[in-house]
C-alpha cells in the first residue's frame, strides 16, 4: 500500500502463515494422541494441557472484546485504524468458547480410578475435586463436607449454566460491535458508533461483574477446598495483558506483510504503555494474593502456595514472576523502548510465555500428581491451539470489508496519532 488513505486494502491469508499455523494444528493433534496411546497419567496430562490452552484460547479472544469495549466508551480515537484486529477476536470467540466447552465435557465425562488415603475411587479427569460422584451426598464414603457447603456454585447443571450463559453474552455482545463497525463503513453517520458505545457500556458492565465467577468456576474449583477473592482480577490481569501482546504482534505481524501501513511507532508506544501499565497490575494482584495468604497463615489458604512451593513446581514459581514482571520493566520502562518493533516484539512473545505458565501453575499442581516438566503434550497442544488461533483470527482479517473504519467518527485523530 502506498499511502495511508488507500482504505480499500484487504489482507490475503496464504503463505507461510497459513502452512505453520496448519502445522501447528497437526502438532497439537499428535501431542493430544500421543498422551491417550500412552495412557496412565500422560491422559490426566492432555486434559489439564487441553484445558489451560482451551481456556488461554478463550481468554484472548475476551480480551480482544474488552480492549474493544474500554475504547469506545473511553471515546478513545488513537485506537481507531487498528480496531480491525480485536474485532478479529470477538468473530472467533464462539469457536473458542465451544472448544472450550467440549474439552470440559469430556473431562468431566472420561473418569478413572484413583487411590488416595488407602480409598480407591473413580473420579473424572477434570475437577474430580467436586464432581466425583457421591461427593455431595451425606452418608455417601465419598461425601466431602467442604465441598457440600459449596455445592450451590459447584454442582454440574449450574456450572454449564454459567459457563454458557457467559460466554454466550460475551460473544454475542463482541459479535454484535464487530458487526456494527462494519456497518458503519457503508452507512455512514453516527448511528452505528452510538449503537456500539451502547453495547460497550453493556459488556463492560456485565464483563466486570461476571468474568471472576467464570474464573473461578473454569480454574479455581479445579482445587476446590481452596478459594481467593481476588482470584478472578488476577486472571483479569493476566488475561489482558496476553490479549495486548497478542494484538501487537498481530499488529507488527501485519504491518511487515504490508498491511496497516497507517500505524506508526506512535500506535506502538501506545500498546508498549498498556502491556506495561497491566504487567505492573497483574503483579500488584499476584503479590497481594501471595502475601495476604502468606500473612494469614491460614492452612486451607496456603495449601494452594504449598503445592506450588514443592521442588518440581518451586522453580517454575518464582520464574513466572520474573518473566511477567522483570521483563517489561526492564525492556519496556523507556519511552524510546516502547517504539522499538523488534524489542516490543520480543517483550511480546516472552510475556505471552510468561503467561502461559502463569495458567500452567493455576492448573497443573491441582490436576497432575506428578510433574515431570514440559513433554510432548505441553508443547504439541500449545502448538496445535497457536495454530488453531492464528488460522481462525487471521482467517477473520481476511473476510474484514476494509482493514479499517473508514467512517469511525475518530479515524483523523488515530491517522494523525503522535505522542
Amino acid at each position: 500500500m502506498k499511502t495511508h488513505n488507500n482504505f480499500d486494502e484487504r489482507f490475503e491469508f496464504a503463505g507461510n502463515a497459513k502452512t505453520l499455523s496448519l502445522v501447528g494444528i497437526v502438532l497439537g493433534v499428535i501431542g493430544i494422541a500421543f498422551g491417550f496411546i500412552l495412557g496412565g497419567d500422560h491422559i490426566q496430562r492432555v486434559y489439564s494441557n487441553l484445558l489451560l490452552m482451551g481456556y488461554f484460547f478463550v481468554c484472548v479472544c475476551i480480551a480482544g472484546i474488552f480492549f474493544s469495549a474500554y475504547n469506545y466508551v473511553a471515546q478513545a480515537g488513537w485506537s481507531a485504524s487498528l480496531i480491525r484486529i480485536p474485532q478479529a477476536f470477538a468473530k472467533v470467540l464462539p469457536i473458542a468458547s465451544v472448544i472450550l466447552i467440549l474439552i470440559i465435557t469430556a473431562g468431566l465425562l472420561h473418569t478413572h480410578t484413583v487411590t488416595e488415603h488407602g480409598k480407591t475411587e473413580t473420579v473424572p479427569y477434570l475437577y474430580a475435586h467436586w464432581a466425583a460422584h457421591g461427593i455431595t451426598t451425606p452418608g455417601s464414603e465419598n461425601f466431602d463436607a467442604i465441598i457440600y457447603g459449596k455445592k450451590g456454585f459447584l454442582n454440574i447443571p449450574f456450572f454449564y449454566a454459567v459457563l454458557i450463559v457467559l460466554l454466550g453474552i460475551y460473544s454475542f455482545l463482541g459479535i454484535k460491535m464487530a458487526k456494527f463497525s462494519e456497518a458503519e463503513d457503508t452507512e455512514g453517520g453516527m448511528a452505528n458508533y452510538d449503537k456500539i458505545f451502547k453495547y460497550a457500556c453493556i459488556f463492560l458492565t456485565i464483563f466486570g461483574f461476571t468474568f471472576p465467577i467464570f474464573a473461578f468456576g473454569v480454574i479455581m474449583s479445579l482445587e476446590a477446598h481452596w478459594f481467593s477473592t481476588m482470584f478472578g482480577w488476577y486472571n483479569l490481569a493476566a488475561m489482558h495483558v496476553s490479549g495486548l501482546a497478542i494484538i501487537t504482534l498481530v499488529i507488527i505481524y501485519l504491518q511487515k506483510r504490508g498491511n496497516f501501513s497507517w500505524l506508526n511507532e506512535n500506535h506502538l508506544h501506545d500498546m508498549g504503555k498498556l502491556i506495561f501499565g497491566f504487567s505492573i497490575f497483574w503483579t500488584y494482584v499476584w503479590f497481594a494474593q501471595f502475601f495476604l495468604t502468606w500473612y494469614a497463615n491460614m492452612p486451607e489458604e496456603s495449601v494452594y502456595f504449598y503445592k506450588r512451593w514443592e521442588p518440581e513446581y518451586k522453580w517454575w514459581f518464582w520464574l513466572n514472576i520474573v518473566i511477567n514482571f522483570v521483563t517489561p520493566v526492564l525492556a519496556l520502562m523507556s519511552r524510546d523502548a516502547k517504539r522499538m518493533r523488534t524489542r516490543l516484539t520480543w517483550v511480546c512473545i516472552i510475556l505471552i510465555a510468561g503467561h502461559w505458565l502463569d495458567y500452567y501453575l493455576m492448573i497443573m499442581p491441582g490436576t497432575v500428581e506428578s510433574n515431570r516438566g514440559f513433554g510432548v503434550e505441553e508443547i504439541g497442544i500449545f502448538a496445535g491451539f497457536a495454530g488453531l488461533f492464528i488460522f481462525t483470527v487471521l482467517t477473520q482479517i481476511a473476510k474484514a470489508p476494509s482493514l479499517v473504519p473508514k467512517k469511525h467518527p475518530f479515524l483523523q485523530e488515530s491517522l494523525h496519532h503522535h505522542r
